[in-house]
């Protein structure tokens, strides 16, 4: 029997593979949240890969009452509520209540420090540079003493007031020792950190950490511990406004 050749036209697979290897998870909706995710910049193939060391891009998102905005460090989510850091009081560091409101209008950088720890000389000593550079322009900056770290403020208030003013010559005020973390945390703290919470949890995770607030006493910005205070570009912009 002669043999017979034919052909046919396989038709193309629903799924382009050549494409999932560019993107492995998923580049359009996310079924248990009410917005879309764009396609993701990295690869989750390794535990080393970009997704897990500084997360993945995103835009400004809403979903259920939070806003997520993307930042180069990862994702944040601000929770959507009326109050603003004006509605707190806090003590200083002599034990005296201060209504946070005696900052409306000002723009404010809120930080978390320690006087025992590596990022301690570098903080210091730019803080009150930028503090020296933008007070006369309706600039503050609130240091808020915390000892969860590391056990790297041990001190008393007296000892930590003495240790800033003496040492760095801080001009700017400092607080009370207060808890930026679990069960005892700080109200102005967890409005802070519900204003802008990590995506994967709102710890705050060491010494130093940073957030900006505008003249309105909302939270607009969060930067890590090893952000230097010299890199918040922000400051001069709200200032502007």
């Amino acid at each position: 029997m002669a043999s017979m050749s034919f052909s046919a036209t396989i038709p193309s697979p629903l799924l382009d593979f050549s494409q999932t290897k560019k993107n492995p998870v998923f580049s359009s909706s996310w079924p248990s949240m009410s917005f879309s995710i764009p396609s993701i910049k990295s690869s989750l193939g390794s535990s080393k890969s970009a997704f897990f060391q500084n997360g993945f891009s995103l835009p400004s998102l809403t979903a259920s009452g939070f806003v997520f905005n993307s930042r180069s460090s990862g994702i944040y989510a601000r929770a959507a509520t009326d109050k603003t850091l004006y509605d707190y009081t806090v003590k200083d560091i002599d034990g005296k209540d201060t209504p946070l409101g005696k900052f409306k209008g000002k723009v404010l950088l809120i930080v978390n420090v320690a006087s025992r720890c590596g990022l301690t000389t570098s903080n210091y000593s730019e803080l009150s540079h930028i503090y020296d550079k933008y007070k006369n322009q309706g600039f503050e900056i609130l240091a808020f003493p915390c000892n969860q770290f590391g056990g790297q403020e041990p001190g008393s208030n007296p000892d930590i007031k003495k240790f800033a003013c003496t040492r760095f010559k801080a001009e700017f005020p400092i607080f009370d020792k207060v808890d930026v973390n679990g069960p005892n945390t700080a109200p102005v703290y967890q409005f802070l950190k519900s204003s802008a919470g990590g995506f994967f949890g709102d710890l705050i995770k060491w010494n130093f950490e940073k957030f900006l607030v505008d003249k309105n006493g909302k939270v607009v910005e969060r930067y890590p511990p090893t952000t230097s205070p010299f890199q918040i570009e922000d400051i001069q912009k709200l200032l502007a406004t």
